[in-house]
């Protein structure tokens, strides 16, 4: 496989025609929330919605919890 000259982990088979400079810069400027779960966690949850819901359960628990502590 043939590099080109100027940039070497560019191959020569790879074909811009069509493409648009900077299409997704501003998404990705605005920043991403991405959370790795180990697997021995994400065996429990077959999606992001069920660990989405497990999460809103918790918090749920947490703030009733914040709740009945008493001041001080």
């Amino acid at each position: 496989m043939k590099r080109m000259k100027n940039d070497p982990d560019m191959l020569e088979e790879y074909d811009f025609t069509g493409a648009v400079r900077g299409k997704y810069a501003k998404r990705y400027a605005e920043g991403s929330n991405v959370v790795v779960i180990d697997p021995d966690v994400a065996e429990y949850f077959p999606d992001h919605d069920s660990v989405n819901d497990a999460l809103r359960s918790l918090t749920a628990i947490i703030k009733r919890q914040r709740r009945a502590e008493p001041p001080g």
